[in-house]
């Protein structure tokens, strides 16, 4: 794949993310749903930390939730530039087109969180019991660095009782799919999928070879 086509994919996947979430945040208040679907909904929902809205001040309880956050939030900086930096080298070094989709795509999706994470505490005012604002004029909802991931995407595929002849949970009420997650989410776990199922294919012989300096494990 050409700089250009990937530059190119890249944008249009941070283009839609952005739009998709600038909308909801806009749009909608915090915790309101839309049924598109029986199995579908907009749901729109903040993330102040990592998945499924786990901090790092939860296993660390010395470290307080706003420097768990900021911690969070630059980490995931250096994580996209090393990223970037492995993706401008598969380019380069004409890597096989699923390894450059497959980085490309997780590059994009890393980049719109961490997007939301720097600068919508900035940009936009919080959203309880209210539909935000774009840059308001008394400020936003917090700092930079301390922005919320904003989610949407939800899909209650299915909710009922577990049967009885299940272990431990038989009897209990369940349901899936749970978490709520955005179109970065998608291209982040997209992409490790590609990694993981066309390992083969990815990670040619000949790639790593050239990998340079990321020398890559068949077991990946």
């Amino acid at each position: 794949m050409t700089p250009k086509k990937t530059l190119i994919f890249v944008v249009l996947i941070l283009l839609i993310d952005q739009i998709s979430k600038i909308y909801v945040k806009t749009h909608f208040e915090l915790h309101e749903r839309v049924e598109v679907y029986s199995w579908f909904q907009i749901a729109f929902v903040e993330n102040d930390g990592m998945a499924w809205g786990t901090k790092i001040s939860d296993f660390i309880s010395i470290i307080s939730d706003r420097t768990a956050k900021l911690c969070l939030t630059l980490f995931r900086i250096f994580a996209v530039a090393g990223i970037g930096y492995w993706l401008y080298k598969s380019v380069k070094k004409n890597g096989s087109i699923a390894l450059i989709v497959a980085v490309s795509l997780i590059f994009a999706g890393a980049l719109g969180n961490i997007i939301d994470s720097v600068f919508y505490g900035v940009f936009f005012e919080d959203s309880y019991g209210k539909v935000a604002q774009f840059l308001p004029e008394e400020g936003g909802y917090d700092a930079l660095f301390h922005g919320k991931v904003v989610d949407m995407l939800y899909f209650p595929i299915w909710e009922g009782t577990l049967p009885n002849w299940i272990p431990i949970y038989g009897g209990n009420t369940a349901s899936f799919f749970d978490p709520v997650f955005n179109i970065a989410d998608m291209a982040i776990s997209t992409g490790v999928g590609i990694l993981i199922v066309f390992n083969g294919k990815v990670f040619s012989k000949s790639d790593e070879a050239d990998s340079g300096d990321f020398p890559i494990s068949q077991n990946v």
